[in-house]
């Protein structure tokens, strides 16, 4: 049997690798001689870095970049094997996990730690960069990164704004001059999985900033400022960025990357599955599983098991999901594509054992599954 195992990761638990394998070791138990293709996915969050290179058969790369209040921290990108293309995702530096919960404050916080990290991708020579954007902790709209490429954000003085979502008013003019050279010469793509626009009431601001902790408050001046920007993105860079679908997407820093860099934004789940050849893959396999941390109806909105699914639908190839949990009418999945999901619980226990025993419950659940695929045969 031929079979792809295409997860997402399991957040806060496993990577997409490591659920993968897990999988893979609990149907060899049963079909060791199975024909087992292990490919990590990502939307544009957590474990987009290591699902492309996995694809790629790319390095990862240390860097030493300023997280959302501005401490230097250890971060990464990855580099393809030809070195022609990094993977970064925004949140390696400028992510709300790098922040304590009393440090959550997206007036203040700064995407200057991702425009470093593309810095360092422009080091190595890159022609391409995709960048995943999931998992934000600022509201800025890109400026801090923009600044940290050489883009000058100027008040009605002269001098450039200070860093985080409250100094966005303060923009009189943006100057380009200075903006990194390469940048022109580089293809950038930003791995998207929203559709928000930048401002409005499903903007970056009111969708978004409570949990990155804005209080009601903040949230009003916070959507000032970025109506401001807006107006300061269209004037200078003659983007009506207002348009555009996910330029609300990590705070606006999507907006950012559109209005600065000229970048393309695209589907998450779409760019990463094509850039691993997933596709091609499928059409060769006998069955493919997925699966993330929580399945349930929503999974259908965009989800990358979703996308897997899809793509199985389309060549007509069985996909079963796996999931630490099944949430609110996941049976709603049923009729979207998907054949058969699981839950991993075995018995009643607590979220630390739940995460700390995942690895085993995965490998048994994969034995089960591929356990009762074998009986059908027999009963054919």
């Amino acid at each position: 049997m031929n079979i792809i195992i295409a997860p997402d990761s399991f957040k806060e638990c496993l990577s997409a690798q490591k659920v993968a394998e897990n999988i893979a070791i609990g149907i060899k138990k049963t079909l060791p001689q199975s024909q087992i293709a292990i490919m990590p996915m990502a939307d544009g969050g957590e474990g987009t870095v290591e699902a492309l290179i996995v694809a790629t058969q790319g390095t990862k790369k240390t860097v030493q970049v300023h997280n959302p209040l501005m401490r230097k921290i250890d971060s990464f990108f990855g580099l393809s094997k030809k070195g022609e293309t990094a993977f970064i995702e925004m949140a390696a530096a400028s992510g709300l996990e790098l922040l304590s919960e009393n440090e959550k404050n997206p007036s203040v916080t700064t995407t200057y730690g991702t425009g470093e990290l593309i810095n360092a991708a422009l080091n190595l020579g890159v022609k391409n960069i995709i960048i995943g954007i999931g998992g934000s902790a600022t509201n800025d709209g890109g400026a801090g990164m923009f600044q940290a490429l050489g883009g000058k954000l100027l008040d009605k003085n002269g001098d450039s704004i200070k860093y985080g979502g409250t100094h966005l008013s303060k923009i009189e003019t943006i100057d380009i001059s200075n903006l990194d050279k390469r940048i022109k010469e580089t293809n950038i793509k930003i791995a998207c999985d929203v559709s928000n626009p930048l401002t409005g009431i499903n903007g970056a601001v009111n969708v978004y900033s409570k949990q990155k902790g804005a209080t009601a408050k903040m949230r009003v001046e916070l959507e000032k400022n970025m109506l401001h920007f807006e107006k300061k993105l269209k004037k200078f860079c003659g983007i009506d960025i207002g348009n555009i679908p996910g330029a609300g997407a990590a705070g606006g820093l999507a907006a950012g990357f559109i209005g600065f860099l000229d970048a393309e934004i695209e589907n998450g789940f779409q760019l990463i599955s094509k850039t691993c050849k997933l596709e091609e893959q499928i059409k060769n396999c006998d069955l493919v599983i997925t699966g993330e941390g929580n399945i349930d109806f929503q999974t259908q909105y965009g989800k990358t098991p979703f996308g897997v699914a899809m793509l199985a639908k389309k060549h007509n190839k069985p996909v079963i999901a796996i999931a630490g949990r099944l949430g609110e009418k996941y049976q709603e999945l049923y009729s979207k594509g998907f054949n058969a999901i699981f839950s991993i619980q075995e018995e009643p226990c607590t979220l630390e054992e739940s995460i700390r025993n995942t690895p085993k419950l995965l490998q048994n659940t994969a034995q089960r599954i591929i356990q009762t695929i074998t009986i059908g045969k027999k009963l054919q």
